[in-house]
């Protein structure tokens, strides 16, 4: 038998159940994970308040590392007793053990544990499509990256800094300024936005921005536009304060012929050779010294409400893993 936490409703932390599940022998293209480290993201807490829907009931969960426990037929590349991660679906990642595709795990060099595997996979693909895939940021690029501070925009700011980008970032407070800059970011500002705006006018020269990625949503999406130069990119990856406002296609081109995009891990993941070619950009970051998992802390799995809790209400200062 193995354990895992499921929803039967979305709602508050509270919503997630451990229960104990049974797992048959993995199929046709299948391995059976015994898990060592989960990875939390802002999707699974948007999933578990019902603003993303997922069917019901459900597991959560879309990120580990694991060991390789037992193998299914026609799965070829992969051992019992391998060490591997996976950075997407299907759900069901907070658990003991689980049924996952092979094409979809990512063997794990020896250099990288399992734990800053758990930490990084899913932040640094979304991170390696949103600037490689998306922005197409390169060396002179200007973006302004919000969250600067947190798990992902750490791996983002100090990745398009290395890919020689002006990089502008965004906190939601004073105490996480320094980090920001210890991320890679040139300047950093606390959100306002009655003065966001001209300040990252006053800090590009009067040029604002080529791409803005706001992964707050509601509440700064208005004054993301006012940080774009005429054609610039607006991409609108995440709504930790709600959805987005509904707009004009007239206010896009008022404000310059902008470019407005929600893009998804999911789409930038459909093919397995995709999936593992970002992965492998992502491995080779790391162990290139680009990027640097960080952890501020591990929960065990049985104290999930707590570290959603704690992920929701802005009190984590990098990445969140849960320890089966």
């Amino acid at each position: 038998m193995a354990v895992a936490i499921r929803i039967h409703s979305t709602g508050a932390p509270e919503v997630m159940q451990m229960e104990e599940v049974h797992l048959s022998s993995p199929g046709p293209g299948e391995v059976l994970l015994a898990q060592t480290a989960i990875g939390v993201n802002p999707l699974d807490v948007s999933q578990r308040k019902g603003a993303v829907a997922i069917a019901l009931p459900c597991g959560l969960g879309l990120e580990g590392a694991a060991t390789v426990s037992a193998i299914g037929a026609g799965v070829t590349g992969l051992q019992v007793g391998d060490r591997v991660g996976y950075a997407t679906g299907p759900l069901g990642a907070y658990a003991s053990a689980r049924l996952f595709p092979a094409e979809r795990l990512v063997k794990l060099p020896d250099a990288l544990g399992d734990d800053a595997a758990a930490a990084v996979l899913f932040k640094g693909i979304t991170a390696q499509y949103l600037l490689k895939a998306t922005g197409q940021v390169r060396q002179g690029s200007r973006v302004l990256i919000y969250g600067a501070a947190g798990a992902l925009g750490q791996l983002m700011c100090a990745w398009a800094k290395h890919l020689g980008a002006h990089v502008l970032g965004v906190v939601s407070k004073a105490a996480s300024v320094e980090r920001a800059r210890a991320a890679g970011c040139d300047e950093v500002f606390v959100f306002d936005a009655q003065t966001l705006a001209a300040q990252v006018a006053q800090a590009t020269q009067g040029q604002k921005v080529d791409v803005v990625y706001d992964s707050i949503g509601k509440a700064t999406f208005l004054t993301s536009l006012d940080c774009l130069r005429p054609r610039g990119l607006m991409v609108s990856l995440g709504a930790t304060s709600g959805l987005p406002p509904a707009i004009e296609v007239g206010t896009l081109n008022a404000k310059g012929s902008l470019f407005l995009t929600r893009p998804s891990l999911a789409a930038h993941t459909a093919t397995a050779e995709e999936y593992q070619s970002r992965a492998q950009d992502v491995l080779s970051a790391v162990s290139n010294g680009i990027l640097t998992p960080r952890i501020w802390k591990s929960y065990a799995l049985a104290e999930v409400a707590q570290a959603h809790a704690d992920l929701e209400q802005g009190r984590s200062q990098g990445a969140i893993i849960l320890k089966p």
